[in-house]
């Protein structure tokens, strides 16, 4: 019999009561049950050495990036998809998950560029079959989880079909997801996930056990990124950490708030990969193992005590 995402958790809940910003923000449906404390791995995003796995500067693959991850001692790499090879046949996605496992390293996730909002058609039958695909390759990666987005609304259509079409697309990738042991998470990124509301709307109405939030600290452009940002925290099924952060308008990035935001994630107990996704101008080679130092120094610190 097919479980709901709703009856899914309640199952699993053994009582814990929510953090007093949940009863302020929009309960879409009942956060994921967490009742231990927090444990917290730290991942990188392919995405951060995006230069160096494409185009004229490429220099590196992904095999080489897990050689990066392993030096930094990290404890999972997100090999994103756009930076494999586009014939790559499922044996390519066992040597790396082999290669990963050699250098003490899980595969935390991976991530596709998908676009649910598309109406019928030989494009939205390309994302769907884009979707089973990948969901195939994270299998074989063993890894947990894909981030999805929603996408955006077609030129002359209204949002409210792009919403049932991204629902109705979302429900029947989850469906085929369940079978594999794989969560799709599915991402605040603009379009139609722009606020924290919108996006718990979908995730309601979607209500499946394989079905969740990625947080990405760093896509908000609201009045207050980390007000919304609590409001979806307890159903993040996988966390994006971008070290800079940009309010509505604003002209300019400033930078996050790496402590509250890690700090976040201890208050709401979520267990699981924190991933930086770097994306600021500076040399990555350069700045990401000093962001790295920070997330492990405020990860291995603990929350924030409070009285």
């Amino acid at each position: 019999m097919a479980i709901s995402r709703r009856s899914f958790l309640s199952r699993s809940a053994l009582g814990i009561a929510a953090p007093s910003f949940i009863a302020r923000g929009v309960q879409a449906i009942d956060p994921i049950a967490r009742t231990r404390p927090s444990h917290l791995k730290l991942s990188i995003a392919a995405y951060s050495y995006r230069q160096f796995l494409q185009g004229e500067k490429k220099s590196m693959d992904v095999f080489d990036f897990a050689g990066l991850a392993a030096d930094m001692g990290l404890d999972a790499i997100e090999p994103t998809s756009y930076y494999f090879p586009a014939d790559a046949p499922i044996d390519y996605f066992h040597k790396l998950q082999r290669h990963a496992f050699l250098l003490g390293l899980d595969i935390s996730g991976t991530a596709i560029g998908n676009n649910f909002c598309l109406p019928p058609g030989p494009d939205r039958d390309k994302t769907l079959k884009l979707t089973r695909v990948w969901i195939d390759r994270a299998a074989a990666m063993q890894a947990p989880v894909i981030r999805i987005f929603a996408g955006n609304v077609p030129k002359g259509d209204s949002e409210e079909a792009a919403v049932e079409r991204t629902i109705e697309g979302i429900k029947q990738s989850c469906e085929y997801a369940g079978t594999k042991g794989v969560v799709l998470a599915l991402e605040n990124h603009g379009g139609i996930t722009a606020e924290a509301d919108q996006l718990l709307k979908l995730v309601k109405a979607v209500d499946s056990p394989w079905f969740g939030v990625n947080l990405d600290t760093g896509n908000f452009r609201t009045a207050d990124p980390y007000g919304d940002l609590e409001k979806l925290a307890p159903y993040a099924v996988n966390v994006q950490v971008k070290t800079e952060i940009q309010r509505k308008g604003q002209p300019k990035k400033e930078p996050a708030d790496l402590a509250k935001l890690v700090d976040m994630l201890y208050r709401v107990r979520y267990s699981g990969y924190v991933v930086l996704e770097y994306e600021a101008p500076e040399d990555p080679m350069k700045a990401i193992p000093e962001h790295v130092k920070t997330l492990r120094r405020l990860i291995d610190a603990g929350p924030v005590a409070t009285t």
